[in-house]
C-alpha cells in the first residue's frame, strides 16, 4: 500500500502543474500563519475565486489580529462578501483576533490541540495552519481529500476526520505537508464529485473506482 501511495503521489507531483492552483496554495505563500488561517476560515463552503478576491479584499485593510479588532463585525461582513456564511465569519474573527491578543500574545499558536480550542476551527483548518503556516507535520483532510481516497481505495471511511487518522498510517510522512494541496487540486480537476475525469486521470491504473458509475 505504502508503495502505491508514494506512486500516487509522485505522479501527481508531476502532474500538478497542469491543474489549476487551489485558494490555499496562493495564499500559503505568505507564510503568515494568521493570514491562512483566516483564509482558510473564508474557504468553508465556498468557491476558491470567492475566497481569494475576499481574502485580498480583506487583507488589504487589516493582516494582524490588532488591526482586525479595530475593524467592526460590519465592515469585516462588507470586505468578505459574498463568501458562505458571511456574516457568522465575520463575528468568528472578531473572537479569533481578541482570543490570540489574550491568550497568545498575539501569535498564532502552532499546535493542533491550541488551535482547536479557536472558536470555527475544526481539524482541516487546524492541519492547514500547521502545514502551510508553520511548515509542520499534519494531514489536512476536506471533502477533496476525503472523496479521493476513497474512490482510489486508499481509505474505506465515513468522515473526514477518520480518514485523516487513517491517512496518517499509509503516508509516508515526508508528504504530508503537501498532500491537502495535491489532492484538492485532483480532485478540482481531474477527480471530480460527478462524472471524473477517468479518461484523462493520470493515476487511473491505481484507482479502484470505489462508488463511481458515471466518468468521463
Amino acid at each position: 500500500m505504502i508503495d502505491t501511495v508514494q506512486r500516487i503521489i509522485e505522479t501527481l507531483k508531476k502532474e500538478k502543474k497542469k491543474f489549476k492552483k487551489t485558494a490555499i496554495s496562493e495564499i500559503q505563500k505568505t507564510k503568515d500563519p494568521f493570514r491562512v488561517l483566516i483564509s482558510c476560515l473564508l474557504s468553508l463552503r465556498t468557491k476558491d475565486e470567492v475566497t481569494l478576491k475576499a481574502s485580498e479584499g480583506l487583507f488589504s485593510v487589516a493582516k494582524t489580529p490588532e488591526e482586525f479588532l479595530n475593524l467592526s463585525t460590519e465592515k469585516i461582513e462588507e470586505l468578505i462578501y459574498p463568501v458562505g456564511f458571511y456574516r457568522v465569519k465575520a463575528k468568528r474573527i472578531k473572537e479569533i483576533s481578541k482570543i490570540i491578543i489574550e491568550r497568545y500574545s498575539g501569535k498564532v499558536p502552532d499546535n493542533l490541540e491550541e488551535l482547536l480550542t479557536l472558536p470555527g476551527v475544526g481539524r482541516k483548518t487546524a492541519n492547514i495552519v500547521i502545514t502551510h503556516g508553520f511548515n509542520k507535520y499534519g494531514i489536512a483532510v476536506d471533502t477533496h481529500v476525503h472523496r479521493v481516497s476513497n474512490r482510489l481505495g486508499l481509505v474505506k471511511t465515513q468522515a473526514p476526520e477518520e480518514t485523516e487518522m487513517e491517512l496518517r498510517k499509509i503516508i509516508p510522512k515526508k508528504y504530508w505537508i503537501e498532500f491537502n494541496d495535491l489532492f484538492v487540486s485532483f480532485g478540482q480537476n481531474i477527480c471530480t464529485p460527478i462524472s471524473p475525469k477517468c479518461s484523462i486521470c493520470p493515476i487511473s491504473k491505481y484507482c479502484n473506482k470505489v462508488g463511481v458509475r458515471i466518468h468521463r
